[in-house]
């Protein structure tokens, strides 16, 4: 059986990464709905052919469909993966998931009604560097996973954003929104089940004119098997070869790795780079065999029914948290 997607708003660019991963695990795009004639234009360029509809119930109620995905504007996207999953739908959203804590409980209400998956296109997704290192990890390269580091720097690119990049209430505030990645990360390695937010702020002190615009952001977690500490921030500079230092440091009981997703500063070119240490050696790891296969599970487990792409408790406890730090940040500097 061929597997069959929709596309409903695509108000951020990750709706690629997402469209690609589908497509390359053999699913068609059945249709899309984007409202903006800019970007609609943009999508059906880069996919001739796909039919564009002018409501988003002629994909949600189509029942040749099985997956509805979406980049969507973030305080959008949990009201529609509550709406696709109650269609008989899965769900795969770009980050964050959800802006609150309420659309967060309804779509745990849904999973619950429906069984359907609501799924967050998560950064490691697309890091074979990330992968290998969850490998690594898990076969006692470094001892047990004690701690997790979580550094997500960002450039900002202002004049390029939406409006929508400037209103809190819409993208969510920077806890929920970038670190999101983060907090998949810490349970990821870790293993932790359960987990606490020990300490959050964020903080605005370069642009004083965007008051609703979250700059920085840093969290500290208490989980029941590791601990992490993450920061976020807009701040990267425009002389940096890429959108951000990404970092990952992963510290065990007999080692340690760093992943660094995106670039080696004054070290090697490309990305993927992860670095172990432990008792016996001191090596930079090759993970240019590791099989980026989301996409490929994800469709498999939209057909039947299975979780083996992405946990989904684990998906939604990793929202979970992010918006809970988010909601407890003392704010900073220029904030509203």
């Amino acid at each position: 059986m061929e597997a069959r997607f929709g596309v409903i708003k695509i108000n951020h660019g990750h709706i690629y990464a997402q469209v690609e991963a589908l497509l390359g695990a053999g699913a068609a795009c059945a249709g899309l709905y984007a409202p903006e004639d800019d970007l609609a234009a943009r999508f059906l360029a880069r996919y001739p052919g796909v039919r564009r509809v002018d409501d988003p119930a002629a994909l949600l109620e189509d029942e040749s469909i099985q997956i509805i995905t979406t980049s969507a504007i973030p305080n959008e996207r949990g009201p529609l993966g509550a709406a696709a999953m109650r269609h008989g739908k899965s769900f795969l959203s770009d980050k964050p998931g959800f802006t609150t804590l309420a659309q967060l409980a309804e779509a745990r209400r849904a999973h619950a009604e429906t069984g359907r998956a609501y799924a967050v296109y998560f950064g490691r997704y697309d890091s074979r560097a990330t992968l290998k290192a969850g490998e690594l990890a898990r076969a006692g390269a470094i001892g047990r996973v004690v701690q997790f580091i979580g550094l997500g720097p960002h450039r900002a690119g202002l004049p390029s954003r939406a409006d929508w990049f400037f209103r809190r209430e819409q993208y969510g505030g920077i806890i929920t929104d970038i670190a999101s990645h983060q907090f998949d990360h810490f349970l990821y390695f870790t293993g932790s089940t359960r987990a606490e937010v020990v300490a959050a702020q964020v903080a605005n002190y370069k642009h004083p004119e965007h008051p609703d615009l979250e700059e920085v952001g840093e969290a500290m977690l208490r989980g029941d098997a590791g601990t992490a500490y993450i920061r976020v921030d807009w701040l990267s500079p425009d002389g940096l070869g890429t959108w951000g230092d990404t970092r990952l440091v992963i510290l065990g009981t007999e080692g340690y790795m760093e992943v660094r997703p995106t670039i080696d500063l004054a070290g090697q070119p490309g990305g993927d780079h992860l670095l172990l240490v432990n008792g016996e050696r001191t090596q930079r790891v090759d993970c240019a065999d590791v099989p980026l296969d989301f996409g490929r599970r994800f469709v498999a487990d939209a057909l039947a029914g299975t979780q083996t792409a992405q946990n989904q408790e684990r998906c939604f406890l990793a929202c979970e948290l992010a918006l809970r730090a988010q909601q407890m940040a003392a704010r900073l500097g220029n904030l509203a």
